[in-house]
């Protein structure tokens, strides 16, 4: 890296810091720090959620899978529409009805503070691994290379990268993550099509960068449902749906972002915005991807030690910003694949810091009286909230930080990390949702049993192949699973509950 490249990263860095400082100067009650009282446009807050949910590990993984095995990770654009009728249509009319500023509240109406205490468990568990997967891609595949570090400086640079995000989500709420979030989104756009543009060139034209054959390393496509096929259209198409569903239903990142706006046609805009960014910049890098893949064709000597377009295939690209871009470019890449990861970051750190306050900790505190003369008046409640929440926010950092060590001992590119660690327990948290929101007779004890049947079938999928099928049924196969044993559970037990379904609330 030059002078140059130093000097945008440092850049952007500041700008990060100071939007968090200027938010940190407005006034904020715990509702505008969780949700930035309700008033959020839809194109911010859908801006925010794309680059919530494209971090650094589906920022990387797509051109490194393109490379290494071809470009059918493209079958999730097919399922977009499918998402935004389902989420825009199915779930945020139900959720912007909800009063609530945790999406764990929906559950307890319906079946219990302690299920409500286990969603908010595994979401909490869910964010903390997807982070320190985040945290470790960044450091150890991107920063450590290009700067021609050893590997024992990751611990580190996971560090450094984890303080700076702390600070600015920590001190500006909802609203300073929002407008970073957005900022960054725009810079991973500018990052994709700067890295296309530069191949092009070097390459001497668009059409030199297009492969006239398939690639003989590449995975042969695979259309049906063939459940050994590693990667399959149909299969993946539909494993897409599943994820963007549980996560927009179940996850609080997705639901602050709906719920930070006016009503559910706003949330269903943002919902639009997110879809189609995540569209544009995922054609964008799988371009990228076959691109890079083209020119170490070309010029293979180029390529580090140990690294090539059928093994380490996540490397390419991160090697490529090192040696291939030509000054300030890089630094402009590098700053888009930092923003891919602190935005995420800082989502989660927000909403995390959320989930613990309002689930855990402010249900240990005694709600304050007016009329108590030794007890606390409701701004002084909310300042204490919100005091709270900042330090949390920094807490969850420290605790992401050290927890993103323990990636170095997981198997797999960057899709198969992502899908085994950040997907886990994505479709155990929905199939909660899904009981409490559509099943009209469940209960806690179908709850219950429904989270056990679909996180072993989450595990025994994702690291033993249970049934004999690829990773990447996992989510389909929790979900079917967790919605087979609630209902059915639930039914069981329902006509030995105590009161009929009128007096439970229903």
């Amino acid at each position: 890296m030059a002078l140059i490249d130093w000097v945008v990263v440092l850049a952007y860095f500041v700008a990060m810091l100071g939007i968090g400082w200027y938010y940190s100067r407005q006034s904020q009650t715990a509702e505008e720090f969780a949700l930035a009282g309700r008033s959020m446009h839809p194109i911010a807050a859908g801006l925010s959620l794309f680059a919530t949910l494209a971090s650094t590990l589906s920022y990387l993984a797509i051109p490194g899978e393109v490379i290494g095995h071809g470009p059918m990770v493209l079958s999730l654009i097919a399922a977009y529409p499918i998402i935004l009728a389902v989420v825009g249509w199915g779930l945020i009319p139900y959720l912007m009805k909800q009063p609530v500023t945790s999406a764990y509240e929906i559950l307890e109406a319906k079946l219990g503070s302690n299920i409500r205490l286990a969603g908010a468990g595994i979401f909490l568990l869910l964010r903390l691994g997807w982070m320190s997967a985040i945290l470790f891609a960044t450091s150890h595949v991107v920063l450590v290379p290009l700067l021609k570090m050893d590997d024992g400086m990751t611990p580190w640079l996971c560090g450094g990268l984890g303080l700076i995000t702390m600070i600015y989500s920590s001190a500006g709420g909802i609203k300073a993550v929002v407008v970073t979030d957005a900022l960054q989104a725009i810079m991973m756009l500018m990052g994709a099509v700067a890295t296309i543009i530069v191949i092009s060139v070097q390459m001497g034209g668009i059409s030199a960068c297009i492969p006239t054959a398939w690639p003989s390393h590449w995975d042969p496509p695979v259309w049906g449902f063939d459940p050994s096929a590693r990667l399959a259209f149909l299969p993946y198409m539909l494993s897409t749906v599943i994820w963007y569903v549980c996560t927009n239903g179940s996850d609080q990142m997705s639901i602050q972002r709906f719920l930070s706006t006016r009503d559910a046609p706003a949330a269903r805009r943002t919902l639009v915005v997110s879809l189609g960014s995540d569209t544009i910049v995922t054609l964008l890098l799988a371009a990228a991807g076959v691109a890079l893949l083209s020119y170490y064709q070309r010029f293979p000597e180029l390529l580090a030690p140990g690294v090539s377009p059928s093994s380490n295939a996540d490397r390419v690209f991160p090697d490529y910003i090192g040696q291939g871009m030509p000054f300030g470019l890089s630094g402009l890449v590098i700053a888009a694949i930092l923003a891919a990861a602190m935005s995420s970051l800082a989502s989660g750190m927000n909403s995390t810091s959320v989930v613990i306050e309002r689930d855990f900790v402010s249900r240990l505190i005694p709600p304050s009286s007016a009329s108590d003369p030794d007890g606390l008046t409701e701004t002084q409640s909310s300042d204490q909230s919100v005091s709270r929440m900042r330090l949390l926010t920094l807490f969850i950092g420290v605790l992401a930080i050290l927890l993103s060590i323990g990636n170095m001992y997981i198997e797999g590119n960057l899709l198969e990390r992502c899908n085994k660690v950040t997907n886990l327990l994505t479709a155990p948290l929905f199939v909660l949702f899904f009981l409490a929101l559509f099943v009209p007779w469940s209960n806690s004890t179908g709850a219950w049993c429904s989270l056990v049947a679909s996180i072993s079938t989450a595990v025994g999928v994702a690291y033993y192949e249970l049934f004999g099928i690829s990773q990447f049924w996992m989510t389909p196969a929790a979900l079917l699973v967790g919605i087979i044993v609630g209902v059915s559970v639930s039914g069981i037990v329902y006509p030995f509950r105590r009161r009929p379904l009128l007096e439970s609330g229903m």
